[in-house]
């Protein structure tokens, strides 16, 4: 599909510069662009190349002055990284849109019921009691359990698996290979050393506009409902476990681990690897470092790091005296200074 710079100018509500009916049909970075491609220029850093880029139509900001003359047709607008921005999305919500209808083999249950623009990929089933919204798009080989209802507007990627009961909003994108609703990890040990699984029935609730990265596993609660809250972001490979609860706009990276019951506050950022003990509480607003390792509650506002792994007794007590080794550096500092004066 084929973009004038006028038609991309007024999506993006900016003013031309250069010929207005050249035409684009793909995007690409600066330093990469060829005839029918279009490029922004937001880094002062690469300014060099829009002198001799090829790209057709280059978008920059308001204020952009050339210092040579440029061949490209320019469309000005007051803040170039994010009208780009702006212009993958649409093009990615265009190529969405180009997704409809129902390939075969797949499987409707006759008791779902499924809104109007939906695309459904081949080897995909969607189970009884099902709930489908307006234009959402489901992938090859997806299933969809039992009673899940699927907000308008969600993307759901090949391979994923929603288990019967979950809820997820509207706007959502769900990546490759996520699964959604398996059993939360509870055994109760016996007293023959064996264990007995303890029966999770509970559901996953995940709100409007959260994205699910590939291969994360959020698990079913016991009772109740594990809950992702509206706008949070889950990178690839993260295990959210049963009965947890994660705030509204918060960012979790790769790896991380959450166990049972631990609830995260809204608009945190977590780093990669950090993992969790269950049955805490992490306040709004929190930042963590990568690798952290999180014992206990953590207050609103925090920032914090830090992951020693030894064993758990010793830690406790060696925990006293790292906290105060400030303390102790500044007084053997002191001690060390008067054993130099004693021995002059």
């Amino acid at each position: 599909m084929k973009f004038t710079a006028r038609q991309i100018s007024e999506i993006l509500h900016g003013s031309i510069e250069g010929d207005a009916e050249v035409c684009v049909n793909r995007l690409s970075k600066i330093e990469e662009g060829g005839e029918g491609s279009i490029s922004f220029l937001a880094n002062p850093k690469y300014t060099h190349h829009i002198y001799n880029t090829t790209a057709s139509v280059v978008i920059v900001n308001a204020d952009f002055e050339p210092t040579a003359p440029i061949a490209t047709t320019l469309i000005r607008v007051e803040n170039a990284y994010t009208a780009f921005t702006q212009l993958l999305e649409f093009y990615d919500n265009y190529m969405k849109s180009l997704k409809c209808g129902i390939e075969q083999p797949s499987f409707q249950s006759p008791k779902a019921t499924l809104g109007e623009g939906l695309y459904l990929g081949a080897f995909s089933y969607i189970g009884d009691g099902a709930v489908i919204g307006d234009n959402v798009k489901i992938y090859p080989q997806v299933y969809i359990g039992d009673g899940v209802s699927i907000g308008s507007g969600t993307v759901i990627y090949a391979g994923a698996k929603i288990y019967s009961g979950c809820k997820i909003g509207r706007d959502c994108v769900i990546h490759a290979g996520v699964v959604i609703g398996a059993d939360g990890f509870g055994f109760a040990p016996q007293m023959d050393g064996t264990y007995k699984k303890i029966p999770q029935t509970g559901g996953v609730i995940i709100e409007d506009c959260v994205e699910v990265g590939a291969n994360t596993a959020i698990d079913r609660a016991t009772m109740g409902n594990t809950v992702i809250g509206r706008g949070t972001k889950l990178d690839n490979l993260i295990q959210i476990a049963h009965n947890v609860a994660v705030g509204e706009n918060t960012v979790i990276a790769s790896q991380t681990g959450v166990a049972g019951s631990t609830k995260i506050g809204s608009s945190c950022m977590i780093g990669g690897q950090v993992g969790f003990a269950g049955h805490i509480t992490v306040g709004d607003r929190v930042q963590i470092a990568a690798q952290s390792g999180i014992i206990s509650d953590v207050k609103d506002d925090a920032g914090i790091m830090g992951a020693p792994a030894f064993d758990h007794k010793e830690y406790v007590k060696s925990y006293v005296y790292f906290r105060r080794l400030p303390q102790l550096s500044k007084k053997i500092d002191e001690i060390n200074k008067k054993l130099k004066e004693i021995n002059k």
